[in-house]
């Protein structure tokens, strides 16, 4: 068919609508529909009292967690959902009521480590044309918010973590949207800086430096918003009441509390001040009367002292059923990262039921699960509920969504958009799964108290991505990971940035 010709076909006429008005207006249903959604908006008016009644809430295996999190107005969903799968083992490992690390100390550092590797992407790109995919997909969003949980390591295993206490929440980490919007302004200046200079002779050496003034004002950007933050911290926090130590101290009896190391410490009638007073020594933190007191710490000493997880024991799998995408091989994104040399973002492309089981058995033994998918799908955030038989919107509209995973991925209908973490699931009398218990990042109000449920058919949809720890992974699997990868550009559709919500 020529173009002219198509062209002439192309425009809808007044034919068309008035045919397609009336066929509307000869069905009841859509009147009523209209009538719902327009007043209620579509979700509501396409939620089903039924699904909601027929998704229980309770879960065979569930794990406890602290205080629901909250990212505000800010794109740290992966950041908030990797910390809450190490503080899990913080507070069970010291005995704590409560805990949460600083989101804002790594949101600090993550901003200035995607402003260098930003940079360096254009330093490496300098011959491409502005107008080629590659440079379009390097400069789409230099600094944003969004991320994967490899980067959350980097982060981690370079710069340590701290307490919330030491380095709270703020203004522009609780709504980044400007700081984000002027660094990325600042970055693509820069990037045509460098450009220009290359285009003008500029050898390697004056690139570098320009380079390295542009991190200096990168710097003073993210500080300015952020504020620096700690090299090193006080942290004195009380564990769990144990009423039985209560009545000894109170008796001037010997109370054993679990020492830092895990040992047994004894004092005779100590109390929580007087423990707090006794550790003085920096970096040298002990549990006294159920007090954990440190002084001067760094926040590297912290997370090797309190955290103990090697974050590189934790892998990538991800579950793409796409053509392009054989399962049993390896995937690096390419050009994808923060940390300049930091752990590498890569996936074994597993089939559903590896995938599930790696979860399943993760939560067994007691560590919660990160994840990525994409959560705006049949979702209904008030409630706390990802489920297709609850979000009718096929009902309200008269139609089918058929598409498969794979396909919904190749054509960009579900990529991922929020990282969570999965802290139960239920199964049922032959032991497969029937739902999951997730934790989100929303806030309290958001959801049940901040958790949501998905029904396993949702989860097998819509679930993209996870981080495993290695021990849970069969001999198969873990082969894998020793396998040459295949190279994944930014524009193929497992290699976004989870772009959260």
């Amino acid at each position: 068919m020529s173009e002219t010709t198509m062209n002439q076909n192309a425009a809808l006429t007044a034919n068309q609508l008035g045919e397609y008005s009336a066929l509307f207006n000869a069905d009841r249903a859509n009147i009523v529909a209209a009538s719902a959604a327009t007043s209620s908006g579509v979700l509501k008016a396409a939620t089903d009292y039924r699904g909601l009644r027929a998704l229980p809430r309770e879960f065979s295996i569930e794990l406890k967690q602290g205080s629901i999190t909250s990212q505000r107005h800010s794109g740290r969903c992966w950041m908030f959902a990797s910390l809450n799968v190490l503080r899990q083992d913080v507070i069970r490992r010291w005995g704590l009521d409560d805990f949460e690390f600083s989101e804002t100390y790594l949101f600090f550092y993550d901003k200035l480590e995607k402003s260098n590797h930003y940079l360096e992407q254009v330093l490496a790109t300098l011959d491409e044309p502005t107008d080629s995919r590659l440079f379009q997909a390097i400069n789409d969003y230099p600094a944003d918010d969004g991320g994967w949980w490899a980067m959350f390591a980097a982060l981690a295993a370079k710069y340590g973590l701290v307490p919330k206490s030491a380095y709270p929440e703020n203004a522009n980490s609780r709504d980044s949207d400007a700081l984000t919007q002027y660094l990325n302004a600042k970055l693509r200046e820069f990037a045509l800086e460098l450009r220009t200079a290359y285009a003008n002779g500029a050898d390697a050496e004056e690139l570098r430096g320009r380079k390295s003034a542009m991190m200096n004002d990168v710097y003073r950007i993210v500080a300015v918003s952020l504020g620096e933050p700690p090299r090193s911290f006080d942290w004195v926090v009380r564990g769990k009441d144990d009423d039985e130590a209560d009545k000894k101290n109170a008796k001037g009896e010997t109370a054993k509390t679990d020492g830092a190391d895990g040992s047994a410490k004894e004092k005779d009638g100590e109390t929580d001040a007087d423990a707090a007073k006794d550790a003085k020594k920096p970096d040298d933190g002990f549990v006294k009367g159920r007090v954990i007191a440190e002084y001067g710490i760094t926040p590297k000493a912290f997370y090797d002292k309190y955290v103990k997880q090697d974050l590189d024991r934790y892998v990538g799998l991800v579950n793409a059923p796409m053509k392009r995408t054989p399962f049993g091989r390896l995937y690096h994104l390419a050009h994808e990262g923060n940390v300049v040399g930091g752990q590498p973002i890569e996936f074994a492309n597993v089939t559903l039921d590896v995938f599930k089981k790696a979860i399943i058995d993760q939560l067994r033994g007691g560590r919660p699960v990160w994840f990525a998918c994409d959560c705006d799908q049949f979702a209904l955030r008030g409630e706390g509920v990802f489920d297709r038989a609850s979000v009718r919107v096929e009902d309200l509209f008269g139609i089918e969504y058929t598409m498969g995973k794979g396909d919904r991925l190749e054509y960009g209908v579900s990529p991922s958009n929020h990282a969570m973490t999965l802290i139960g699931v239920n199964l049922d009398a032959n032991g497969k799964p029937n739902r999951w218990k997730i934790e989100n990042s929303w806030g309290k109000d958001a959801g049940r108290d901040g958790y949501f449920t998905a029904t396993d058919a949702w989860f097998d949809d819509y679930v993209n991505e996870v981080a495993i720890h290695d021990d849970v992974l069969d001999d198969e699997t873990k082969a894998i990971f020793d396998t040459e990868p295949v190279m994944v550009q930014p524009w193929e559709p497992i290699s976004r940035a989870t772009r959260c919500e």
